[in-house]
């Protein structure tokens, strides 16, 4: 796992450029603590931060082949491509010569003997870039489900590339200026496909090859979720995911540095880590697991509309069960609600648009993991894959011809929180904005011959938490562990698996009346009784009131700065209100806006964007 970032400038020599490249390279570091790089020569420049996992002595980045004609072509590469090994054995087959063990050689001959189509070829985790300095053009690629970040800002004579905005914004073509439409996209929690908030930048969209030479920028779509006939019945499909399983998980284990997985007590995390406990202990080998927890909350804990169980008692069933060298994480709210905090976790995303506590307590169990463990496997996307949330068989989420999970977020927060003055929201128009959204992702499913009204609707569904809602989630999860150099794999993203359950009939991914069926049934003989008959519980949110109470505080600082620019956005009687309110009685929705309004704040000071409203 790596950063990387670049500069492709067709009518200049970039060699005088370097201070910049290095600039670009720098912000990157948090991604690649262990080792860094640049190449530049005529009109390219690439730089890579790495993080060591596969061939620590060897891998060093960039990575340069030799055509036949003394041309180079080089490769600046972030992820792991679980297959790497079947392709290299395949590539000598060829006649290639490889000088290291890494993951990362076997991408660049690859590209070397098959160009971009390599991208489909690959099984993994990745988004890298190739210069070609024969054909001089640069190929930029992301992996199916868009794990790994990439973006891209287009200039009058090439482009700017990174793994994140910062590597982008660190060059002086870059503007930070963020207009209308980035707004919406920051406020209407939903993903447009290729959207970067910022003006100018795009996102290098999963499954897709982007393509820049001197006549401009070319997109390739390699994968895309496609609707096709299922025809394995119950058992046989249970079995295949099983099967599935066993060797996406047995991929993802391979490692030469220290690997643990997230252990939340649900059904993902749960099932993930008793398979690779299973498998390691057949060389003897212990799993590490994690799990976040917060003070009290266990003993104290208050069932809700999201939430009926606290974690810990389902964690420690597996670990019993699975045999793992256990650690909880416990977080106080003091931590949580610290500035410096805040101001890491919007350093990793870049952009205010995080989730509060939820995004605080990921940033600090990501830090203690990291001490142990350079790499973590995750349960994070199942419930997009398998069909776990909530709005899944909630009967008015199901017919809104709206995002699922937006009439669910209304449900339990409320109708109370939004934060932005008057003019602002109307000039947004969020309720057009993610309609139009709706509209446009809706329309690239493919229906069944013969598929019902019903089993359509629910392809629908899926189709969009698989497309937009679990690329907000990937994001979270590779910023929040990034920031701290830990690699986290979530194997429930595996194409294959994704293809496999994604075209299953939603009465077979429900056949049973619950969530995940197939998953649960699965992976049955792994798991404790507790968890096999556990309801969906999310990812945990503190019920300390305390933790409202230190964010009315920083509120009240903020109030105090009445030229604040966030208060060109923010409705100041809004905050007033809010900050004065009894904090054991503030609503869900007043506690989202607070954490929203202070990321904003920050986001402000530490970008310095320009905002445009029209």
């Amino acid at each position: 796992m790596c950063g990387i970032t670049g500069w492709i400038s067709f009518d200049r020599e970039l060699r005088s450029e370097q201070e910049t490249v290095d600039a670009m390279t720098e912000t990157m570091s948090c991604r690649g603590p262990d080792d860094r790089g640049t190449w530049v020569r005529g009109p390219a420049a690439l730089g890579h931060r790495r993080l060591a996992i596969i061939d620590l002595p060897g891998g060093r980045q960039p990575m340069t082949a030799e055509r036949a004609d003394g041309s180079q072509v080089v490769l600046v590469y972030s992820g792991e491509t679980y297959n790497f090994g079947e392709l290299r054995s395949e590539l000598v087959g060829k006649g290639h010569r490889f000088t290291t063990d890494s993951d990362t050689e076997v991408v660049l001959r690859g590209y070397l003997e098959w160009g971009e189509a390599v991208a489909e070829r690959l099984n993994g985790m990745f988004a890298f870039a190739v210069w070609d300095e024969q054909r001089r053009r640069l190929v930029m690629i992301r992996d199916r489900m868009g794990i790994k970040p990439f973006y891209y800002y287009p200039t009058a004579d090439g482009v700017l590339f990174g793994s994140e905005p910062k590597a982008i914004l660190a060059n002086p073509l870059a503007a930070r200026r963020v207009q209308l439409d980035g707004l919406r996209e920051l406020f209407a929690f939903v993903k447009t496909p290729g959207h970067a908030v910022w003006d100018g930048m795009h996102e290098v969209e999963p499954g897709t090859v982007v393509t820049v030479d001197a006549d401009g920028v070319r997109r390739h779509v390699y994968w895309s979720l496609r609707t096709r006939a299922h025809q394995d019945d119950r058992e046989t499909s249970v079995g295949h995911v099983r099967t599935l399983l066993d060797d996406i998980v047995r991929r993802q284990l391979v490692s030469d540095v220290p690997r643990c997985t997230l252990l939340s007590g649900g059904l993902d995390s749960s099932a993930m880590t008793a398979l690779a406990a299973g498998q390691l202990a057949e060389t003897g080998e212990t799993v590490r697991s994690f799990a976040v927890d917060f003070v009290g909350q266990t003993e104290n804990f208050i069932a809700d509309d999201l939430r009926a169980t606290p974690d810990t008692p389902y964690v420690h069933d597996v670990a019993r069960l699975a045999g793992t060298e256990h650690q909880d994480i416990v977080l106080d709210s003091a931590a949580l609600a610290d500035l410096d905090v805040r101001a890491k976790v919007l350093r990793a995303r870049d952009l205010p648009m995080g989730l509060g506590d939820m995004d605080a307590s990921l940033y600090l169990l990501f830090k203690a993991i990291r001490e142990h463990s350079t790499v973590a496997l995750s349960g994070e996307s199942a419930d997009e894959v398998f069909g776990g949330y909530k709005q899944f068989f909630d009967e008015e989420a199901r017919n809104a011809d709206t995002f699922p999970w937006l009439v669910r977020f209304t449900q339990h927060f409320g109708d109370d929180g939004n934060i932005l003055k008057p003019n602002v929201t109307g000039a947004l128009d969020l309720g057009t904005y993610i309609q139009d959204g709706y509209d446009r992702a809706v329309k690239d499913v493919e229906r069944l011959d013969g598929e019902s009204d019903f089993e359509f609707r629910m392809r629908k569904i899926c189709y969009l938490h698989l497309t937009r809602f679990v690329r907000i989630l990937l994001d979270r999860k590779d910023r929040a562990s990034m920031a701290v150099g830990l690699e986290v794999r979530v194997p429930f993203c595996d194409h294959r698996l994704v293809e496999y359950v994604y075209n299953a009939p939603w009465s077979l991914k429900s056949f049973d009346g619950r969530e995940k069926s197939l998953l649960r049934e699965a992976t049955a003989d792994v798991l404790p009784r507790s968890v096999y008959d556990r309801v969906k519980s999310p990812y945990p949110s503190t019920q300390d009131p305390q933790y409202a109470v230190a964010l009315q505080q920083h509120a009240k600082d903020l109030l105090a700065r009445p030229s604040h620019q966030v208060f060109d956005l923010v409705d100041r009687d809004w905050l007033t209100r809010a900050a004065d309110h009894e904090a054991p009685q503030i609503t869900q929705a007043s506690r989202r806006g607070l954490e929203r309004t202070l990321d904003l704040a920050l986001w402000l000071e530490m970008y310095s964007p320009t905002i445009t409203l029209s």
